[in-house]
């Protein structure tokens, strides 16, 4: 990355520190604060997520149009308006509109924020670039949590509202300072040759690399929502674990995005995407087998087998990202990266499906991510001849 970098990381270091501080007890706010039943306000979000799978259709084309780092600060005014909404937020109807904006500011934040990254970083490989980014915002987001936990226990139910109110003022604050201090390259957005016109949608191997890099996004949702309950209703675990084990996640993709980066440097793209699948089948079984484990050392069993998800995302996530943004067309990379992030979206919507099927067995959840993660695997291996050579195989940094 060139001088922008500075300002770039910053802006996206206070971004998700205020993320941090509230996306995670929302619905906890929805019920201790608002008032809403569990079940209400546990459709309303989701419900949120939904609408927000409008928005990267336009978010690519608006991209395209006027650059990313409008886009990005459009979007974090989107999320500031909708945190502000929840902190008012009385009813049902508000809590809606709060869901629906949040989710509208989320998806265009993730559908322009690589192509922001990208232009900022130059003409380099990007994996590098997009590992040191998800470092910063994986240590932030573990910063506002800690913070969060603080409000709570010393204000109670105010620290709800200070968590938001800060969120909200947070947002805000990224969106000036990309305003003020970021001035990423001057490009010319031109109207996509006509070849491009359908975007996405008709170049099949683009859509299989969205398709495979879902899977990935189903592990990912899937451990995020999964291990709590899975902990805690199956095997009866206790409650600190869940919260101990995200910790250690985040912890190691704070620290260890560009090492994993070094130390798989001989292996292409999909090659490395390709470990990194089979490292998260291999987690899944590992899963089942805490099945097996006595009672009493289950915690330091989960705590250690998270190292494995831990691996796989840091291998996985920069690569797929950097794959994404170079196999794109540079005169629709805005289409071509939104479209990109359906794969992470529906996987949101997906993953509490897989997550419900704990109340038919306990092993059936990790079986079927484990064979989604199998089937990456073999789908990489037939992609790499249909996605651009300089995609797959990038020049040296």
């Amino acid at each position: 990355m060139n001088r922008a970098r500075p300002a770039l990381l910053v802006a996206l270091a206070i971004d998700n520190f205020g993320t941090g501080l509230f996306l995670p007890l929302t619905l906890v706010y929805l019920t201790r604060v608002v008032g809403l039943p569990l079940a209400l306000a546990g459709t309303i979000v989701p419900l949120g997520t939904v609408a927000g799978l409008l928005v990267p259709p336009l978010a690519g084309r608006l991209t395209d149009r006027v650059g990313a780092r409008l886009v990005v600060i459009i979007a974090q005014l989107v999320q500031a308006a909708g945190v502000f909404a929840y902190l008012l937020a009385g009813s049902a109807v508000t809590v809606m509109v709060a869901a629906v904006l949040v989710a509208a500011g989320q998806q265009l934040f993730y559908c322009s924020l690589y192509a922001l990254v990208a232009d900022v970083a130059g003409d380099v490989p990007k994996d590098h670039p997009f590992a040191v980014v998800g470092m910063v915002r994986a240590a932030s987001f573990g910063a506002g949590g800690l913070v969060a936990a603080v409000l709570l226990t010393g204000f109670g139910p105010v620290g709800f509202r200070l968590a938001i109110g800060a969120n909200a003022v947070t947002y805000l604050v990224a969106a000036l300072v990309l305003l003020l201090c970021l001035r990423a390259p001057a490009t010319r957005f031109l109207s996509p040759p006509r070849r491009l016109a359908a975007g996405p949608l008709r170049d099949r191997p683009y859509l299989t690399l969205i398709l495979i890099s879902g899977l990935f996004g189903l592990s990912l949702d899937v451990f995020l929502i999964g291990v709590p309950v899975f902990v805690l209703e199956q095997l009866h675990g206790p409650s600190w674990l869940p919260g101990a084990i995200i910790a250690l996640l985040t912890l190691c993709t704070s620290v260890g995005g560009t090492l994993a980066l070094r130390l798989t440097h001989r292996l292409s793209r999909i090659d490395a995407m390709r470990f990194g699948s089979l490292l998260y089948a291999l987690w899944w079984l590992g899963c089942l087998g805490a099945l097996l484990v006595p009672r009493a050392a289950q915690p330091g069993y989960l705590l250690a087998v998270t190292l494995i998800i831990a691996t796989a995302n840091l291998v996985f996530g920069p690569r797929a990202n950097a794959l994404a943004e170079a196999a794109a067309p540079r005169a629709a990379r805005g289409r071509y990266l939104a479209a990109f992030q359906y794969a992470f979206t529906t996987a949101q919507v997906v993953a509490p499906a897989v997550v419900a099927l704990f109340s038919v067995a306990v092993w059936l959840p990790w079986v079927v991510v484990a064979v989604c993660a199998v089937l990456a695997v073999f789908g990489l291996s037939g992609l790499a001849a249909r996605l651009p050579a300089h995609a797959v195989h990038p020049p040296p940094s």
